[in-house]
């Protein structure tokens, strides 16, 4: 008896939701070893950072913050990953997007600027910068062939020093590797600033920037379901050859998903710092950008489930601020995101046990003159 691997022919409907649920309890037995050997009780663990994520009494408010640039960069994710173009360079991407943020709301614009004017610019600079980044790998892929995965994944390190140049140089304060903090017109408004007409609220920190990501997530799903730009997405991922035969302009499409992908990571980058950190400094970022990746791939690159998926996982890293060691919500996310790529392997091929075929025999022509 041996194990053949071969390509399934037509996929259960009830494997992906199976697949997908039995990789995330599986993730989470293997994150139980690191737990214990630190020290603690895994059940109590996982209860507690549930508890702190999603049951507390700032647990929503805290959860959407943090979900929030987890959405947005996960939605640029989904949309080059629809194409099988592997944009992996969403937390470089961020950190542009910030970056242009910053410049419009310290030193582009007046501090006198309305809010909503002040607002505007800020978000069409974030989605710029970040777009403009994203091209970059998207040229490079679409005029010459290079690797995407290899080009945005060095951007991203670019990026990084590029903000922390500018963070300890032309836009420092004081020298402690941030700017001054902005204007009260470049911060969106919070749950809490409205506490005096609803007390309830007070304490709220959740931002306008949660309702950025749910009206992106609606739009990116109607185009993706109506549209002729979805359609190609499609199409194109699936079989380039047909799409070419089809007259798409394949070279065109990854140019304008990888801007697309791009900026919408980069308005997670402006969303972190008009609604959170109101200021530009070094590694304001955990990891939003990586982390979306898992977003993206947990909901299927469905943009509605991406809405879903980010506030879970946006509770996981709030409720991971309340144990220790502070690494283990991200190994937990790593292995979740191993145990997930690995799952979808059995939903694309089936393992099955087949008879081994008996070694052929052989005679030679002096046997058989015998």
């Amino acid at each position: 008896m041996q194990l053949k691997i071969e390509p399934r022919l037509e996929t259960p409907r009830w494997l992906p939701l199976a697949s997908l649920v039995m990789a995330i309890l599986i993730a989470l037995v293997i994150g139980a070893i690191p737990l214990a050997y630190g020290g603690l009780n895994p059940l109590t663990a996982y209860e507690r950072m549930f508890r702190a994520g999603f049951f507390e009494s700032y647990s929503f408010s805290d959860t959407l913050v943090k979900s929030t640039p987890l959405i947005l960069a996960g939605l640029g994710v989904a949309i080059a990953f629809r194409m099988r173009l592997w944009n992996i360079g969403a937390e470089g991407q961020l950190f542009i997007g910030a970056w242009a943020t910053a410049g419009v709301a310290l030193f582009w614009l007046p501090p006198t600027t309305p809010k909503p004017v002040m607002l505007a610019a800020m978000t069409l600079a974030g989605f710029a910068a970040g777009g403009l980044w994203g091209a970059i790998p998207g040229v490079l892929k679409a005029k010459l062939g290079v690797n995407e995965i290899i080009t945005s994944l060095m951007l991203t390190y670019v990026a990084i020093q590029f903000n922390n140049y500018f963070v300890y140089g032309p836009w420092a304060a004081g020298g402690f590797g941030l700017t001054a903090p902005f204007p009260r017109t470049a911060w969106f408004p919070r749950l809490t600033d409205f506490g005096d007409m609803l007390p309830p609220l007070r304490g709220m920190t959740a931002h306008l920037g949660f309702l950025y990501a749910v009206v992106a997530a609606v739009i990116l799903f109607i185009l993706f379901k109506y549209s002729k730009w979805g359609f190609e997405l499609k199409v194109i991922g699936d079989n380039p050859e047909a799409a070419r035969y089809a007259g798409m302009n394949i070279a065109r499409t990854i140019i304008l998903t990888m801007v697309i992908s791009g900026g919408l990571a980069g308005l997670a980058g402006m969303s972190e710092l008009a609604g959170v950190v109101h200021r530009l400094q070094e590694n304001f970022s955990p990891g939003y950008g990586f982390t979306a990746i898992i977003v993206a791939w947990l909901a299927r690159l469905n943009p509605l489930a991406i809405i879903l998926v980010g506030y879970l996982f946006g509770g996981l890293l709030v409720g991971g601020d309340a144990i220790q060691p502070a690494g283990i919500p991200l190994l937990i996310q790593g292995i979740i995101l191993f145990c997930v790529i690995s799952a979808d392997a059995f939903t694309r091929y089936r393992i099955r046990l087949v008879q081994a075929k008996p070694a052929a025999t052989t005679t030679t022509s002096e046997e058989a003159v015998s």
